[in-house]
């Protein structure tokens, strides 16, 4: 059985993990690592991985069946990923949720004019819970979904601080309020808003001489990130980030409270969580199996975009559909 080939683009914290889960599945290989910085520079893990310029990129299409892209979503995902779908089969975890139609769009013309196949927004969420979002509407009609997220840290929140003019590091916890969780729970379906229902806390390592307050306003104020949130700003020396903020822990619920019977009187309740000691390599687990889906798609000629929405579970699976049937269904 001939191996997917896996290229990586983009070597941070995703990169590394999506490098990590290519060792746990054998019916894939790491081809290549694609990077910004001095490739000279860059150590992968694995023994013997080749690590070239981004720009070398268009000479090695036929060297990879899929290129995982790694950037960020805040400016790296929506200029990266159609530019190099005009190259590849790509996937990436663009998460800015507001923003995925428009992303969508621009990344399906791309791929579409070049007869590639290009995968969007996947990871846990947008991803996996938009896909439990799915399922729990469609079965219970009548009814309120609830998405709650944390406490952990968002890579794609964190990544937008750290572009802020005058921050050297820093990092965002997403925290859940439990009063609203346990409303959900109890069935009355409350209203909640997205201020009532998580609270943003940020941790933030300043260049020296920055201007703090700016800082501090330029994340409050930051559109599609913070600015529908109660948002704390904590600023703390490089000394204190490497101690107490090494991890990358995430999770959350999604929760859909609904009425079925008679008189729809019923109450039923659907949640599905998640807790993660690494976000980014959970993120990175998702990625590969939907490298797996992509390789067979494409191999049936499928082009241009797709979501968690247009993929049949089968495809994510090495197992055949007889094996799947007989061990899981």
């Amino acid at each position: 059985m001939s191996k997917t080939r896996i290229g990586i683009a983009g070597y941070g914290n995703l990169g590394k993990g999506v490098e990590l889960a290519i060792r746990q599945n054998d019916d894939m290989e790491l081809a290549a690592i694609f990077t910004r910085r001095d490739p000279s520079s860059v150590k992968p893990l694995t023994e013997g991985a080749k690590v070239y310029s981004i720009d070398s990129a268009k000479d090695m299409t036929d060297d990879i069946d899929v290129l995982i892209i790694c950037g960020g979503s805040a400016t790296d995902l929506p200029k990266q990923t159609p530019e190099l779908a005009k190259l590849f089969n790509v996937i990436d975890s663009f998460d800015t949720h507001a923003r995925i139609p428009e992303h969508f769009a621009n990344v399906d013309k791309a791929a579409k004019e070049s007869g590639h196949l290009a995968f969007i927004s996947l990871g846990w969420d947008p991803g996996l819970f938009s896909l439990n979002r799915l399922y729990a509407e469609s079965i219970l009609p009548n009814g309120k979904s609830y998405t709650f997220w944390g406490k952990g840290v968002s890579q794609g929140h964190s990544d937008a601080i750290r572009r802020i003019e005058g921050v050297k590091r820093a990092i965002q916890y997403t925290v859940p309020i439990e009063s609203a969780i346990e409303a959900v729970r109890s069935g009355s379906q409350p209203e909640l808003t997205t201020r009532e229902k998580h609270l943003r806390e940020c941790w933030v390592v300043p260049e020296e001489g920055a201007d703090l307050k700016k800082i501090e306003e330029s994340i409050k104020t930051m559109k599609n990130y913070f600015d529908e949130y109660d948002t704390t700003v904590n600023f703390i020396t490089e000394e204190q980030f490497e101690a107490d903020h090494n991890s990358m822990p995430h999770g959350g619920f999604v929760m859909r409270s609904g009425l079925t019977g008679d008189g729809e009187k019923t109450h039923q309740m659907i949640e599905y969580s998640l807790k993660l000691e690494s976000n980014p390599e959970f993120t990175a687990s998702v990625l590969i199996c939907y490298a797996r889906a992509l390789a067979r798609l494409r191999s049936e000629g499928a082009v241009g975009c797709k979501t968690a929405f247009d993929i049949a579970p089968a495809y994510l699976s090495k197992l055949s559909g007889e094996e799947l049937r007989a061990s899981m269904l």
